[in-house]
């Protein structure tokens, strides 16, 4: 390379055309000989080479941007699942075909919500919200589907429901327990009364407690008992919640002082494995019903009772010799849901009135409850795995009794829903609707809502977050929508209260029961405006207890005495209550 001229740069002391092209030098005439590697080619030869060169130019050109653009789409923390819902590993390659291409790129993604959050280190995935909680147990598996208490089932829903099946054929599951020392009968499911729905060895089952005293087990699809109902000391208020990791187990309280765990693979009957007693703990400030649907995380039951006490229980799930599963429970924390600050504030207005009648809510390592004195606690569950003890980190008062579950968003956000009754300045000052961050816990209320155009007035029901939308029926049967982000009235419309069954929203439909005993249908696909009514289905008894929507099904029960299966393919006119029953606390 001796014999070429030297350059002065990038491009050389080449002079340039008068068109900006390079102009190739004379070589020397030692250079020039035939076959010489340097001799200069014929300017039709170099005019070929430019056009190949470019041509070869623009092609990796070309390529250098679709490989930027590709890598700087891909979120290295986000996994196929989390784009798309699809599965990984082995599991996109049998979707497209077992090679790894891409051949489902042009199918509409899975709808998220029913697709499980990946494991994490915590207790609940905050990226749970508002999604199916089991990947081992597809279902809604208990009060609300999920820990955030934000999953209300899989569509898809009926667009003109009838009746399919009801349960009990004649009668009504009805009984006698006792209010203030007086006998009362109370009959069918209500607040909070949801079923849980889920897919077991190629069935749906349907699991609930009712007012006859007595956990169900039935078929989904036919409305028939899988299991004899299974007799508990008295009526049952609150929700079912079933093992999400696999284990052939349910949870559930009842107003006979426990709180239970129950095996269902026993063959012809469910059995009883162990129960908590409400007076297993102390200090205790009020009574011994269990309301709230645990949550099980890491082999660890957490549950609030109306004894005034969180509890939290090591299971310690097996199975045994036999292939039956067993548990060896043992209480490992538990904490009194008030403080002395709590009895001062409300000074003798109902001041030791301290039931935690919600269900727990998690995310992360959080354990957030209320209780009837109005006071939000949250507590980190995370020493539990070393054997330490939980620590407060979370204190909030509304100032009235707060029987809703806690809502948590995606984003950590909190969500509570409040009473009317005790007539407080602070029920005043932070409204009965309201969102805290308690990432702020010196001053966490976000925005509030206010309800208190009479007296009880404010919310029984546990809100539903859909799309930036509020969603909340008053105990005088407003429903209202709020804008997620600033609180603000979006729209309202009116019920026959008092409306105390949780919304439930699914497909862009909103369910929601009234206490004539119709189940409404609205569309709210554009969430923002008033929904309009799409469909009604008049069952007769108040609508207390929340439906569980699940594969074109609805299923609820109602204070007349009877369970219901809702469905396109119904065939069966509404029955005549024979019972009527009305609310109950």
């Amino acid at each position: 390379m001796s014999d070429l001229p030297p350059r002065s740069g990038p491009g050389g002391d080449r002079p340039r055309d008068g068109v900006g092209r390079r102009v190739q030098r004379p070589r020397p005439a030692s250079s020039s000989a035939p076959g010489d590697r340097y001799a200069p080619p014929s300017p039709e030869v170099a005019r070929r080479r430019q056009i190949v060169v470019g041509s070869v130019a623009v092609v990796l050109v070309v390529g250098i941007v679709a490989a930027l653009v590709s890598f700087l789409g891909r979120d290295d923390d986000t996994t196929t699942s989390d784009r798309d819902g699809s599965a990984q590993g082995a599991g996109d390659d049998a979707a497209d075909g077992g090679d790894g291409t891409a051949a489902d790129e042009a199918d509409e993604p899975k709808d998220l919500t029913q697709v499980p959050a990946e494991q994490t280190d915590q207790f609940v995935n905050p990226a749970s919200s508002g999604r199916m909680w089991s990947e081992e147990v597809p279902g809604s598996l208990t009060f609300r589907g999920n820990p955030t208490r934000t999953y209300y089932g899989r569509g898809d829903v009926p667009k003109a429901p009838k009746v399919r099946w009801f349960y009990p054929q004649s009668g009504g599951m009805c009984s006698s327990s006792s209010v203030g020392g007086q006998a009362k009968t109370w009959c069918g499911s209500g607040w909070t009364g949801q079923p849980a729905v889920f897919e077991r060895e190629g069935r749906t089952w349907v699991v609930f407690g009712a007012y006859d005293k007595a956990v169900h087990f039935m078929d989904g699809e036919t409305g028939e008992d899988i299991l004899p109902p299974l007799p508990t000391g008295d009526i049952i208020k609150g929700s079912v919640t079933i093992d999400p990791d696999g284990y052939p187990l349910v949870y559930t309280g009842s107003r006979d002082n426990y709180y239970r765990v129950i095996a269902i693979d026993r063959g012809g009957a469910a059995q009883e494995l162990w129960k908590l007693s409400a007076t297993a703990v102390s200090p205790t400030l009020w009574n011994n019903d269990w309301d709230g649907a645990g949550i099980v995380a890491d082999d660890l039951l957490f549950e609030g009772g109306e004894n005034s006490q969180f509890h939290v229980v090591k299971l310690n799930r097996a199975y045994g010799p036999d292939g039956k599963v067993t548990v060896a429970p043992k209480l490992v924390f538990n904490t009194p849901s008030w403080d002395q600050q709590l009895i001062t504030d409300l000074a003798g207005n109902r001041a030791k009135e301290f039931s935690i009648e919600n269900s727990v809510a998690m995310s992360g390592d959080t354990a957030y409850w209320a209780n009837s004195g109005g006071l939000v606690m949250g507590w980190d569950m995370g020493p539990l795995r070393t054997g330490g003890t939980p620590t407060q980190t979370f204190r909030f008062w509304t100032g009235d009794d707060t029987d809703a579950s806690v809502v948590i968003d995606a984003d950590g956000f909190l969500y509570v829903a409040v009473e009317y009754e005790r007539s407080n300045r602070r029920a005043a000052e932070v409204g009965q609707l309201m969102k805290l961050d308690p990432r702020n816990p010196a001053n966490p209320l976000v925005w509030k809502y206010d309800d208190r155009g009479a007296n009880p007035a404010g919310f029984w029901a546990t809100p539903a977050l859909h799309d930036g939308v509020v969603i909340a029926p008053a105990n005088s049967g407003k429903v209202v929508g709020l804008d997620q982000q600033t609180g603000a009235e979006l729209w309202s419309f009116k019920l026959p209260g008092p409306t105390w069954q949780s919304p439930v929203v699914v497909d862009d439909v909103l369910i929601q029961g009234d206490c004539n005993g119709t189940l409404h249908g609205y569309d709210v696909s554009d969430p923002k405006v008033l929904p309009p009514e799409i469909w009604a289905v008049a069952i007769g008894g108040c609508i207390e207890s929340t439906p569980t929507v699940w594969n074109g099904r609805i299923y609820f029960g109602t204070r007349a005495g009877r369970f219901f299966s809702l469905g396109d393919d119904g065939t069966l006119p509404s029955p005549t209550a024979s019972q009527t029953g009305g609310g109950g606390e």
